[in-house]
């Protein structure tokens, strides 16, 4: 079954941002960038867009969107799918970046006819939110196509049919429920020849045992270059884009216990003793791993 926890700090926040300006501003601005701009221009146009809250803007230093983004490169004239984009911070940025050049974004989101009924209706209502938001205003983030992926779920589209790939720190979620594997073979066969799939995920030290369902959300690098060679992909490279040399990746309530979620008690609401918030807040976001595959293309 495809089950996740609904976390903040995997990504999968539960409400879309508030619009931070009046959506008639909103879109004049966007669509005088389209008509001038691209390729690097472009990306940062949408990053410095008024419809980014200040929270997320606030987050750019941690997630470091054009430097990721130029890194997996994403051209605006691709197609590209993001992967359970949560309440969507990147989509902020991919939507109106791809709508500047003729690109099209896909979401996958969770595959909620597989979700467990006693969960469904919540993983519904984060969903209608998220479409609710982007789906409004089609003159900024122009029209947004949509798919599903679970440990159930179908095709992320017709086969070759893609461009680019992109997952932000969901590769423990699928870790935790067994279908890690199927959602790697799922991103080879939607993309093209010659495709990139860019993953971001929390980085567990070398030195350190792996959790099978990694509990702690902090995965092996060598294990998702595994998962991804396994698929079918090549690796290009690596970016230490996302890197935070401060994160040992050793917390009482793993990488929870980091901005932006911040957790200082477990679930019963225990803190363990001596617990200083503070040394997390310090520490800033999780330390994470930023990988560019490819899908090979045939010889000739």
């Amino acid at each position: 079954l495809s089950v996740i926890t609904i976390s903040a700090c995997s990504g999968n926040e539960t409400t879309a941002p508030e619009p931070t300006t009046d959506a008639s501003e909103q879109s004049a601005e966007v669509l005088a960038v389209g008509e001038k701009a691209s390729g690097v221009e472009g990306l940062q146009n949408a990053i410095n867009g008024t419809w980014r809250s200040e929270d997320d803007r606030a987050r750019d230093k941690w997630r470091s969107p054009a430097d990721t983004l130029m890194f997996f490169g994403v051209e605006p004239s691709h197609t590209v799918i993001e992967v359970w984009p949560g309440r969507g911070w990147y989509t902020n940025i991919l939507a109106p970046y791809l709508k500047s050049g003729e690109g099209k974004l896909i979401a996958a989101v969770w595959d909620i006819e597989n979700i467990p009924e006693d969960r469904r209706e919540r993983f519904q209502q984060a969903v209608d939110n998220f479409k609710a938001y982007f789906d409004a205003d089609t003159d900024t983030f122009g029209t947004i196509g949509y798919t599903a992926l679970g440990a159930e779920s179908g095709p992320l589209g017709e086969a070759d049919s893609v461009d680019v790939v992109l997952t932000f720190r969901n590769v423990h979620n699928w870790m935790a429920n067994g279908y890690e594997a199927k959602v790697f073979q799922d991103a080879y066969a939607v993309l093209k020849p010659g495709g990139v799939l860019g993953v971001v995920e929390h980085r567990l030290p070398s030195s350190d045992l792996q959790d099978p369902q990694a509990k702690s959300g902090y995965v092996h690098e060598d294990y998702v270059k595994a998962l991804a060679m396994n698929a079918g992909f090549e690796f290009v490279d690596a970016s230490d884009v996302n890197e935070n040399r401060s994160d040992n990746a050793d917390h009482p309530f793993g990488v929870w216990t980091l901005p932006p979620v911040s957790r200082t008690a477990d679930r019963d609401g225990n803190v363990p003793d001596g617990f200083d918030a503070g040394i997390y807040q310090t520490i800033g976001e999780s330390d994470r791993m930023t990988l560019k595959f490819i899908k090979p293309t045939p010889e000739e």
